[in-house]
């Protein structure tokens, strides 16, 4: 799976970007096909306690599943939409699985 990390007004530390990639490639557990992942991470502006966004859009065959999270840190934000990316991935292998 080939993980895209784009970090808009701002550079992301190497740490960051690494969290990122290992938290995207658990994803490869719930569902096999992913294509690729897009993280978009970005800074809400004004500056307030949760400003922090970060939007998840992962490919699969048959379309697009997309989350989008702000928090306090860009981690959590990232393990909120993976967690939601983790539901609408395991949603969309059963209804795979009926047809």
């Amino acid at each position: 799976m080939e993980t895209k990390i784009q970090a808009l007004h701002f550079t992301a530390t190497e740490q960051l970007q690494a969290f990122i990639e290992k938290k995207c490639a658990k994803l490869e557990r719930v569902h096999e096909l992913i294509q690729k992942a897009d993280v978009v991470l970005k800074v809400v502006k004004p500056e307030t306690a949760l400003n922090k966004q970060a939007s998840i859009t992962v490919t699969i065959p048959n379309g697009e599943l997309f989350a989008e999270k702000t928090c306090d840190t860009f981690e959590q934000a990232v393990d909120e939409c993976l967690a939601a990316l983790t539901k609408q991935l395991q949603k969309n292998k059963e209804k795979q699985r009926d047809k």
